[in-house]
């Protein structure tokens, strides 16, 4: 049982300069929902990160939420929280994949973002997850957002050579030219 497993933990990043993020949740469950954002708000507390917090009416909305604030707001990290229940139907199989495909896909356009949406079969997994003394999911979220912008900002100042030239080298002007002659 993976209750049982020692997991191993980065510890948190640290920031010279202020860290905004966006906590997103869909709070259809309240209590765990509510959980989930007193994790994140701690953990984000921990490493100075300022945190605000909207609401959405479902897991589904997340990802839609977290890329309209990518464009129309100004964050450095974004958690995405919520909380799914299986139930008798296969929606819980659409409702999880989709708004997790979601979350990677605006990942893979460069934003920071933490997935705290727990996918469980029933409550008392929920509630064991989402508590902020216990499993503290919503709390690892906002890490895995932090990290990513500690990498972010670690690699923001360093760029690549753009086609044949070697970075760091000069690349010289062919021809007559009037001024520099290299570039």
């Amino acid at each position: 049982m993976a209750a049982n497993e020692a997991h191993y933990t980065l510890d948190l990043p640290r920031f010279d300069k202020p860290v905004r993020m966006l906590i997103v949740v869909a709070p259809y469950y309240k209590d765990i929902a509510d959980n989930l954002v007193a994790g994140a708000r701690g953990v984000a507390a921990a490493c100075g990160a300022v945190a605000d917090v909207v609401e959405v009416p479902g897991a589904l909305e997340l990802p839609t939420a977290i890329g309209m604030a990518s464009r129309m707001a100004d964050y450095d990290a974004y958690v995405a929280l919520g909380c799914v229940i299986r139930g008798e139907t296969t929606h819980y199989d659409t409702v999880c994949n989709d708004s997790s495909r979601g979350l990677t896909l605006l990942g893979l356009q460069g934003l920071c973002i933490g997935n705290g949406i727990l996918t469980v079969e029933n409550r008392p997994q929920a509630e064991v997850r989402a508590d902020p003394a216990g499993q503290n999911k919503g709390g690892g979220a906002a890490a895995a957002a932090l990290h990513l912008v500690a990498l972010s900002r670690k690699w923001a100042g360093q760029t690549k050579g753009i086609g044949f030239r070697p970075q760091g080298e000069s690349l010289r002007i062919a021809g007559e030219t009037e001024g520099p002659s290299h570039a």
